[in-house]
């Protein structure tokens, strides 16, 4: 018998590597084959040295439609279900996962991102959107509250007030929303959003590796620091890439008029 296909295929293609959510057929919802594929994808990304960025997309038309509620509704069938454990086992650490890795993340989202999908794209760190894309945080509408970070990303992102807007109504809203509010970084047409992700994926590849991981940890940090906390991380901070390799090289291209070549 074949084996079945992963739910996220992991591709590298040079040193750029590609996971895309592919359940077409639910809109890339989440199930438990998901749940196991995300951990043994980033398992490969993690052990990857060769790997510089990394692309987060979807197949079909979506990006990813949150968790798939069939299966949840088989599981209440069957009696009652640990929303609790599902979140501590498997939600949780994957969005700890994402946003702890060292190379830069992007979401290139087409289609919906809803839900645990806006979870994924609150992880990235950077957003692109096809101009088609559409964003929804529907927790309320299935009696929940928000999971996969939200409570603590969302409001970050957006403020306060617009979070509590988004959450308490459910109401989705589309990509020139989600620009104009700052969870996404670009909009751009749907038919371009691959290419645009090859692109810059390949853009932030080539840039320094240490330097970008510090960067990731630092300015996630800094929001709950105060600004003295802030300097003296960043004091630390640059003594630390100062001594790196790559900082010799790049001020040594940049003094000979030539592009650096970073490690």
């Amino acid at each position: 018998m074949a084996e079945a296909a992963s739910p996220i295929p992991f591709e590298r293609r040079g040193p750029v590597g590609w996971l895309t959510l592919d359940r077409p057929a639910r809109r890339n919802a989440i199930d438990a084959a998901t749940h196991l594929a995300w951990r043994e994808a980033l398992t490969a990304v993690e052990a990857d040295r060769a790997i510089r960025a990394l692309v987060i997309t979807g197949a079909g038309g979506a990006f990813c439609s949150g968790q798939d509620l069939a299966e949840r509704r088989d599981m209440l069938a069957e009696g009652e279900v640990d929303l609790q454990a599902s979140l501590v086992e498997n939600y949780s650490p994957l969005i700890r996962r994402l946003i702890a890795l060292p190379m830069p993340v992007i979401a290139a989202v087409g289609g919906v991102a809803a839900g645990a999908g806006m979870g994924l794209v609150l992880a990235a760190d950077i957003v692109l959107a096809g101009a088609s894309a559409r964003f929804q945080l529907p927790f309320v509408k299935v009696g929940l509250g928000p999971d996969c970070g939200l409570s603590w990303t969302l409001a970050r992102q957006v403020g306060l007030n617009r979070a509590l807007a988004l959450l308490l109504t459910g109401d989705a809203f589309d990509a020139d929303e989600a620009f104009a509010w700052g969870l996404v970084s670009r909009v751009c047409p749907d038919e371009a959003l691959v290419a645009e992700a090859e692109a810059l994926a390949a853009r932030l590849a080539r840039g320094p590796r240490a330097a970008i991981a510090a960067i990731k940890r630092r300015v996630r940090e800094a929001a709950d620091q105060t600004l003295d906390e802030a300097l003296a991380a960043e004091a630390i901070m640059q003594g630390e890439l100062g001594l790196d390799p790559d900082y010799r090289e790049a001020v040594t291209a940049f003094t000979s008029k030539r592009e650096p070549r970073f490690r």
